[in-house]
This record gives C-alpha cells, structure tokens and sequence, in this order.
C-alpha cells in the first residue's frame, strides 16, 4: 500500500500542512498602532511610505523609490515616465503575469512578445532584437520567480536602439544579476507586494531608479502631477493619485526586516531540494546560471518530462502530487500571446489604427508563434516560495512523492 499512489486510494507521503503565508509578528503590531495612533494615515502626511521608500530602494542599490498601490499601478506609471503612449511597441514576455502587458496596452500602446531562453524562461535577448521596429519605445524583460534576465545583452540592445529599458521585478527582491540588484540596472524597476509574494502587504508597488529626472517624473506621476516643494493645487503634469497608504507601508517596513533571513532559508533549501531531485528521472529545476549571483526563490520551477512518467501529462503529474500532500505547486502561466483578452485588447488597437491584422480562426489577432513559452506552458511546474520556508524533512517529502510517482507511472 506504501507505493499506491494517493491519488489511486493509498496513503500520501504528508498529511500536513506546509508553512503558512504571510508570516508576520508583533513587528507588523506596532508599526500599525503607531500608524493609528498617530493619526497621519496617508502618504503624504505620515513617515512610513517615506521610510520603506528610502530603504527598499537602498536594500536594491537605488537611489530613489516611489511606492504605489500595486505592482501593476508601478509597471504602469514606469512606462508613462519613460514616455510609452498610443502607436508606441513595447517589448516583453509572453510567460509572464497579464499585468505586465496590461500596463502597455493601459497607455495605448501595442505589446509585442518575444520568445523566451528555453533554459531560463526568461525573455530572450536574440529574440528582442529580432522584434525592435521604428515604433519600439520600451523592453520590459521580467525576472521570472527570481531568477534575473540577461541584463547585460537587454542593456545593450536598449542603449544600441535608444530604447527604455523597464524591469520587471515584481517577483525578484533581493536578487542580483552578477552582484548588482536588479530593478537598479535598466532605467526603471517595478516591484509588487500582493499577497503571494516574498515581502507582502496584501498589496502594494514601488518603483526604484538612479535616474533623478525619472525619479521626480514618477513622484509627480503617483502625485496627481505635482512637485515636491509645490502649492497644492499646483499640477505641473497630468498625473494620477497613485499613493501607497501608511497603513501598507507599516507592514512592508517589518516584511523587509525579516527578508534576508527568509531568503537565506530559501536559498539552502531550492539547493537541497534540487540535489534532491537529481535522483529522480524526468525532472529537475531550471539550471542555475553563473551571472545570477542572487536568485529571488519565488518560485521553484521544474521542468517534467513526461516521457519519463509513463506518457503522463504535466496535469495529471501535478493532481496526482497534490493528492500525495504537496499542495503549494502550479502548471503557471498560460502564454500572453494566446489569452483571450490580449489579442482582443490588440484586436481593439488595429481597429483604431486602422490598420490590418491577421486573424485565427476565432476572428481575434493571429499572434507570431513563442515555440519555447508554449513549452514551458506544457510542461513546467511551479513551487511556491512559501514552501522553501520549510524544514529539511518538507524538502524530502517534495522529492519523495515526485519519486512516488514516477515509479508508479515511469
């Protein structure tokens, strides 16, 4: 009965539950009750957002933060400050979270999706510069689950084109690219605090850079288009009111306290479980590059060979791991440039360019093909961070059930 798989009526490898997320203390309490009781709950009149700004952005070797709402809200306003607007391309990912597209088309401007490196997942350099065209404005390569994009190549072709270059690092705090913090490298770096991720605060966004006219663009931005040192109803811009609450800024202060720590921990346990999973046949982790010299561990992504399972889908790998009691897994993202809502959003833009589009056999946009994302899109599996928070002993229950599974079915 030991071998029996779960999900066939055995019993699982775990029956309990792994840490929960967020984790949080009487650090949080107090910075909340100082936020109560001093009765400044806003941005603008309190002294959190000011301090998370100033040390988030030094703990990412920048200079300046402006923090906001969510990570969208930051993506968003990042691109506006680097002047995207209607008829402008801006270059991205297809395996990403929607809001990394939504951001450009939020601006009018049309997003294009270049392949990924099919040993990172990350957006592919080569393919970048294949995709850059006259209405080119901005790239936004995106850290996926921590793991830095090749900065040096995309920073190259932003500067060799004269092109923005916005990093996505909404799942990448504290990681490095060989040994400078990402979000500082390109022009702008977006960052979220939602409920999933590293350091949270139920929601919330910053936006660092080195650049000081950029710095002063984004606050004027998430201001209502003052300036600093303005009348109130001065507006030199047409802004939004994108600022973050006291409130949030008080969590993320104590969230950023404890993040070396929980990072640390993350780290040695992505290493043991990946030399833990080199025994077991059809699948392992992503392989680790030389220039990331810090990975953020958002995500633990493998890569499942079916093959090796028996002809067994990816899907069916991952019911069949849930019922054995890892529960903290995900197939990911589906591609950008085969959802719904983007081709139709891009659909909608060739209609007010009027201009023309290939069209499916659905009637919306016929996107160029990403062969690697719609890979990754079959056969990656995604762990989550809160999982690396675990013992030695969670680590050998993953690669346990994994190797369950695969003699049952390889």
């Amino acid at each position: 009965m030991t071998n029996r798989l779960a999900i066939d009526g055995g019993a699982p490898v775990r029956r309990h539950p792994f840490p929960r997320w967020p984790v949080h203390s009487e650090r949080e309490e107090r910075n909340l009750l100082d936020v109560l009781r001093s009765g400044q709950w806003g941005a603008l009149a309190g002294h959190m957002v000011q301090a998370f700004e100033r040390r988030f952005a030094e703990f990412q070797g920048a200079r300046y933060g402006v923090c906001v709402p969510n990570g969208t809200l930051a993506l968003q306003m990042a691109l506006k400050a680097l002047g995207v607007g209607p008829g402008d391309e801006v270059i991205t990912t297809p395996y990403t979270f929607i809001a990394t597209a939504n951001a450009a088309l939020a601006l009018g401007a049309r997003v294009v999706f270049a392949d990924i490196d099919p040993a990172s997942l990350n957006i592919d350099p080569a393919q970048v510069e294949r995709t850059v065209t006259p209405r080119t404005r901005a790239i936004v390569p995106v850290h996926l689950g921590g793991q830095p994009a090749d900065m040096d190549r995309l920073l190259a072709i932003s500067r060799q084109h004269n092109l923005g270059l916005l990093e996505d690092a909404c799942q990448a705090w504290g990681a490095e690219w060989r040994g400078r913090r990402v979000g500082a490298i390109g022009d702008l770096g977006a960052f979220s605090f939602q409920s999933s991720k590293n350091i949270s605060a139920g929601e919330g966004g910053i936006v660092v850079t080195n650049d000081e006219r950029l710095a002063e663009l984004c606050w004027s931005l998430h201001n209502v288009g003052r300036v600093r040192g303005g009348a109130w109803y001065y507006h030199e811009i047409v802004g939004w009111n994108l600022r973050m609450t006291e409130w949030q800024a008080a969590v993320l202060l104590a969230q950023l306290e404890r993040l070396p720590e929980q990072a640390a921990r993350r780290e040695a346990n992505a290493c043991y479980l990946a030399d833990a999973l080199g025994q077991v046949p059809g699948i392992g982790p992503l392989p680790a590059n030389p220039l990331v010299t810090q990975h953020a561990r958002h995500l633990f992504i493998m890569r499942y060979d079916p093959a090796a399972y028996g002809g067994r889908s990816r899907d069916e790998f991952l019911r069949a791991l849930q019922a054995e009691g890892i529960e903290p897994v995900s197939p990911g993202y589906v591609p950008l440039h085969r959802t719904p809502a983007i081709r139709r959003a891009l659909a909608a833009l060739c209609q007010e360019e009027r201009s023309l589009c290939a069209t499916a056999a659905d009637g919306l946009p016929e996107l160029p093909a990403c062969p690697h994302a719609e890979e990754a899109a079959e056969r990656a599996v995604w762990l989550f961070q809160y999982a690396l928070l675990g013992e030695r002993s969670d680590m050998d229950s993953i690669a346990e059930a994994i190797a369950k599974i695969q003699r049952a079915w390889g």
